[in-house]
C-alpha cells in the first residue's frame, strides 16, 4: 500500500506541473501586459500645443465669424470662441436649440435604454455638463457624430437649448471612433458605424481611397465585418475578429470599388459561419455545453492562428480570398469527434486571460 501512495504522489505531482508552468506564464503574461501599460502612460518629454495666451479667440475672428453667424441664425447663442489647445483649430462654445442638430446618419443606432438610463443620471445631477460636438456640413446643417444619446436624453427631458462645441471642420463627421465617449463600442456597434460612415464617404468622394481613411475606420476587418453585421445582426464577430486582423488589409481601390469586393468575402464569411454552427450543433450533440463552442471551432479551423508577425511588419499573414477559402475547406472537414473536453477547457482558460 504504501508503494501505491508513493506511486500515486509522483503521479498527482507530475499532474500538476503543467498547470503550475501554465498558471506562472498566465502571471508572467499578465505582469509584461501591465508592465507595458505603465510605460504607455508615462508623461511625454516633449511638451506640445499652444500657450494660454494662445487660445483665447474672439468670436469676430475670420476663423470663426462665419460659423458665428449660422449659429445665431440657427437661434443659437455664440458663448465664447478658442483655438483647441492641442492643434490649435479654432471652436466655437455655442448654446443651440435642440431642433436645430441632428445625429450623422452612420452613427449606431439609438438604444431607448441608454437613453432612459442617461436622462435619469442628468435628472439627478440637476445639471447638463458633457457638451456635444457639433459639425457645419457642407449642406449647412449642424450635425452631432457622437451625441446621438445625449440629444435624445436631452429631449426626454425636455431641454430648450443644449451645449455644443461647434466645429467648421467637416471632417470631425468621421471620426466617430476615435470621438464617442458617451459609451462605449461594442464590435457590433463599431462595425456598423465604419460601413455606414464608407457607404457615406463611397458617395461624396468617389475617387476616394480606401486607404485614404484608415485612421477613421480604425480596423480594415470592421468594414468585413460591418456588412455580415448589416445582414445577420446576431453575427458572432467576435470569434471571427482574430483572424481577420491577420488577413484583412486597408485597399488602395477606391472605395467604392473595395466594398463590392468586401460584398464577397462578407457572402464567403456568411457561409463559413453556417458550416460553423453546423459544428457547433453537432458537438452540443455530443454533450459538450461550453459558451466557447463557436469560438473553439472558428480557432481551430483558422488558417492563420499560428502565424506571428514581425515587430513593425503590417503585412497580411495570405490573401484574405486564400484564406477564406482555406477555412472553408476546414469548415467541411471537420471531425466533431475529435474533440475532447480538455481542448475547450485550454480555450476557457486564454478567453479568461484576453478578458
Amino acid at each position: 500500500m504504501a508503494a501505491r501512495k508513493t506511486t500515486s504522489g509522483r503521479s498527482g505531482s507530475g499532474a500538476s506541473r503543467p498547470k503550475a508552468k501554465a498558471g506562472s506564464a498566465r502571471a508572467k503574461q499578465a505582469a509584461q501586459k501591465k508592465a507595458r501599460a505603465k510605460r504607455s502612460l508615462a508623461p511625454s518629454r516633449t511638451k506640445r500645443g499652444l500657450e494660454a495666451t494662445e487660445v483665447a479667440l474672439s468670436s469676430d475672428d475670420p476663423a470663426v465669424a462665419a460659423l458665428a453667424e449660422e449659429i445665431r441664425a440657427a437661434g443659437g447663442a455664440v458663448l465664447c470662441a478658442y483655438r483647441e489647445p492641442l492643434a490649435g483649430a479654432p471652436l466655437v462654445l455655442a448654446s443651440l436649440p435642440l431642433a436645430a442638430i441632428e445625429p450623422t446618419p452612420f452613427q449606431r443606432d439609438l438604444s431607448p435604454t441608454h437613453v432612459k438610463r442617461l436622462a435619469q443620471k442628468i435628472e439627478e445631477s440637476g445639471s447638463f455638463l458633457d457638451p456635444l460636438i457639433v459639425v457645419r456640413g457642407d449642406d449647412g446643417r449642424l450635425w452631432t457624430p457622437n451625441g446621438r444619446h445625449r440629444l435624445a436624453a436631452a429631449k426626454v427631458l425636455g431641454q430648450k437649448q443644449i451645449t455644443a462645441l461647434v466645429s467648421p471642420d467637416e471632417a470631425l463627421s468621421f471620426k466617430i471612433l476615435a470621438l464617442n465617449t458617451e459609451k462605449a463600442h461594442n464590435l457590433k456597434d463599431r462595425s456598423l458605424e465604419v460601413i455606414r460612415m464608407a457607404r457615406a464617404l463611397a458617395k461624396a468622394r468617389p475617387r476616394a481611397k480606401e486607404s485614404d481613411f484608415a485612421n477613421e475606420f480604425e480596423s480594415a476587418e470592421l468594414l468585413t465585418l460591418g456588412i455580415v453585421y448589416e445582414r445577420q445582426g446576431r453575427f458572432a464577430g467576435a470569434a471571427y475578429g482574430p483572424f481577420l486582423k491577420k488577413v484583412d488589409r486597408f485597399s488602395s481601390k477606391t472605395l467604392a470599388a473595395s466594398l463590392r469586393e468586401r460584398e464577397g468575402w462578407a457572402s464567403r464569411l456568411e457561409e463559413i459561419n453556417a458550416e460553423v454552427g453546423r459544428i457547433v450543433e453537432g458537438l452540443q450533440a455530443r454533450g459538450f455545453k461550453s459558451p466557447y463552442l463557436r469560438t473553439y471551432v472558428v480557432a481551430r479551423i483558422n488558417p492563420v492562428r499560428f502565424h506571428r508577425a514581425r515587430r513593425g511588419d503590417d503585412a497580411p499573414a495570405m490573401p484574405i480570398a486564400s484564406a477564406l477559402t482555406r477555412m472553408a475547406a476546414a469548415a467541411k472537414k471537420f471531425d466533431v469527434a475529435t474533440v475532447k473536453q480538455g481542448d475547450l477547457a485550454l480555450v476557457a482558460a486564454v478567453a479568461a486571460d484576453e478578458d
